[in-house]
C-alpha cells in the first residue's frame, strides 16, 4: 500500500478559471490542467527566485517532490504556449496527462 500523501500548502490562488489564447473560444481548445500545487511551484522557485528545497519547506514537501512538481507544471506550461492550447486551473488531483 502507497504512502499517504502529504499535504502541500499553497499560498497563492488562482485569479481565473483558465488562461488561454485570445479570441478563440474554450470550445475550441484543448485544455492542459494546471494544479494549484504546480502553480505554487512556478511562483516560489520561477518568480520569487527560491531554491527547490526553500520552496519544498514552504510547501511542506521535499526537494524532490517540489523537482517533480515543477517538471510537471512547466511541461505544461510549454505544451500550452507552443501549442496554443488553453490552461485550465484546478484545485486538487492527479491528472494522468502524460
Amino acid at each position: 500500500m502507497p504512502r499517504p500523501r502529504k499535504r502541500r500548502y499553497c499560498g497563492c490562488r488562482f485569479r481565473d478559471r483558465a488562461f488561454k489564447p485570445a479570441g478563440i473560444p474554450m470550445s475550441d481548445l484543448e485544455s492542459v490542467p494546471l494544479v494549484l500545487e504546480e502553480l505554487e511551484a512556478l511562483r516560489l522557485c520561477d518568480l520569487e527566485g527560491m531554491t527547490q528545497e526553500e520552496a519544498g519547506s514552504s510547501m511542506g514537501v521535499s526537494r524532490g517532490t517540489v523537482q517533480r512538481i515543477l517538471s510537471r507544471a512547466r511541461t505544461k506550461c510549454a505544451k500550452a504556449l507552443v501549442m496554443g492550447n488553453a490552461l485550465v486551473f484546478t484545485e486538487h488531483g492527479r491528472q494522468k496527462d502524460r
